[in-house]
């Protein structure tokens, strides 16, 4: 009983230590995904916000839309799929987009515009998934995507020895960050996001 409630205690103090961070360049309106739109109105605002922003980092993969949709709609699709094979239950064909923990790196190509944190105890578990890695990237290089249920994920951070820190420093050292994608916005239109002052 006593090594249950441990587990217990452990994995309550680990999921409310965990932190999602949404980037938002300056120019932009948070919590968006341009897959969302039309065909059409997506690539009308890829080409202004290319044309608006010539050089900032955070929109140069816009500059050749058209492959970059083809690379996006392709990862989404699998991300979807995958997902919901491993129980989740996404109420969005395209997600949201977050880091665990933050990344200066993101932090810096987002053009050090207003960083929404959330504590992963806020969202349902079934409307979350993690890859580490850029998942985009990721596809196309392998044609698959390591992707992580939030169960699966606080699995290898607990078995992981030395806990969330040395979890975070091994995983820095193969990719830039974890990806986090939120499969259903009724966390954002409540509004339990904050911003670090």
């Amino acid at each position: 009983m006593a090594k249950n409630q441990n587990s217990y205690t452990s994995e309550f103090k680990l999921i409310n230590s965990l932190i999602l961070v949404h980037y938002c360049h300056p120019n932009c309106k948070p919590f968006q995904n341009i897959m969302r739109l039309p065909k059409e109105k997506a690539f009308l605002l890829a080409e202004k916000l290319t044309k608006e922003n010539p050089h900032t980092t955070a929109f140069y993969r816009f500059a050749d839309f058209e492959n970059y949709y083809l690379r996006r709609l392709k990862t989404d699709e699998f991300l979807y799929n995958n997902f919901s094979s491993l129980g989740g239950k996404p109420k969005e064909r395209h997600p949201v987009s977050f880091v665990l923990q933050g990344c200066d790196y993101l932090d810096n190509w987002f053009g050090r515009g207003i960083s929404y944190k959330i504590k992963l105890s806020e969202i349902c578990p079934d409307s979350i998934s993690f890859s580490l890695g850029d998942s985009c990237a990721q596809y196309e290089r392998t044609g698959k995507i390591y992707q992580l249920t939030e169960v699966q994920l606080l699995a290898q951070i607990n078995a992981f020895n030395g806990g969330l820190e040395n979890f975070m420093k091994y995983v820095s050292g193969y990719y830039s960050y974890i990806e986090v994608q939120l499969w259903d916005d009724t966390v954002i239109f409540e509004n339990r996001f904050f911003v670090d002052e």
